[in-house]
């Protein structure tokens, strides 16, 4: 049994959470704490597996909390707990720099915070239960390989994270192609997300600026707040690759970056050369996209709805009949790296 602090100066907020994850047999609330002078003394003497921190408290703050933690005898997990501002994607952003585990937004409203209680118990078991994570410099951004023909793509949102890490840890770094990841966020909040993935990815890990060009051997995930759709570009050999160009268009499914614009656009450019990962996520998001790449010769592959915490985006993309396979996803990686070395040999074909 996992042993949870949480750590908040909201009243509301720590009641709301204790019982959101007392439903969860499988975690014991130790403790709470109001601010961070308290969190201290109370992890000293509860030694809990993890905390949920609160970035603004009085006394002492979540980032003071975490620079505390460097040189404490007992290290627990610490799950950020952030609000939808971007000032608190900025400290967000800090956290992440500082050490913290893994972020959730937290909703201002009591209708939406009670909708998050699933993705919340899934983050702390997957926290508690998964190898720790290294406290290592990232890998520089400057890519080591050059532009990439063959392009992986990840569309993923409530429930994503975790499995992103899960998929992201097991990758390579001399992978054969640019891994190219939509997870519906807010803005601001895809900036820390990425920093976070650049701690645990083998390959480095951006947030897309417009005039990317998809290089060999590097992650990018779409940034909050524009779609991120893949244009034509020529390699210095001559051969089509991809570059990011951000649009203001409209959300589509109410999103915005939306999964099927940044599928539909590198099916265009990639063709069979693309491969799209879907994972868990609310809505219909995925599928229109899942059929462009089908349509162009690309591979689908759909996590188990075993793994995934809401299966809509997947099942979008079984009703356009768009699926080559459905995996557990502690297989998908592996099949991913097998699909694009198959590729790079045979010049692209499958």
């Amino acid at each position: 049994m996992a042993k949870v602090l949480i750590v908040d100066d909201s009243v509301f907020m720590r009641t709301v959470i204790r019982d959101m994850l007392q439903k969860d047999p499988s975690l014991e609330i130790v403790g709470t704490a109001s601010n961070g002078v308290e969190a201290l003394e109370k992890i000293k003497t509860l030694h809990p597996d993890l905390i949920t921190l609160d970035i603004e408290m009085p006394k002492m703050n979540g980032l003071e909390v975490l620079r505390e933690l460097k040189s404490a005898a007992w290290h627990p997990r610490t799950l950020m707990l952030s609000s939808l501002t971007s000032e608190g994607a900025e400290m967000t952003t800090e956290a992440i720099r500082l050490g913290a585990d893994d972020f959730m937004l937290k909703p201002k409203d009591v209708p939406r915070l009670r909708l998050i209680a699933d993705e919340l118990i899934a983050t702390i078991r997957h926290l508690t239960t998964a190898p720790p994570t290294p406290r290592k410099e990232p890998p520089p951004v400057t890519p080591r390989n050059g532009e990439a023909e063959r392009v992986v793509l990840i569309g993923s949102s409530a429930g994503g994270p975790p499995m992103l890490d899960a998929i992201l840890s097991k990758l390579p770094a001399d992978f054969p192609a640019s891994v190219v990841i939509t997870q519906h966020m807010p803005v601001g909040f895809t900036a820390p997300l990425a920093a976070r993935f650049n701690r645990l990815a083998h390959m480095p890990v951006k947030e897309t600026e417009n005039g990317d060009m998809l290089r060999e051997g590097s992650i990018f995930l779409s940034k909050a707040g524009v779609h991120t759709m893949i244009g034509a570009a020529m390699t210095s050999a001559g051969k089509r690759t991809g570059r990011v160009i951000h649009s203001s268009a409209p959300p589509v499914h109410g999103v915005r970056p939306a999964v099927d614009k940044t599928f539909e656009s590198a099916a265009q450019v990639f063709g069979k050369n693309a491969i799209a990962v879907i994972l868990s996520g609310m809505g219909n998001d995925a599928g229109a996209g899942a059929a462009a790449i089908r349509e162009a010769g690309g591979t689908i592959i759909l996590c188990d709805q075993k793994d995934c915490l809401v299966y809509g985006m997947a099942r979008s993309a079984i009703q356009h009949n768009a699926v080559n396979e459905v995996l557990p996803l502690a297989k998908i990686p592996g099949a991913v790296e097998r699909i694009v070395r198959k590729m790079a040999m045979e010049g692209g074909h499958v």
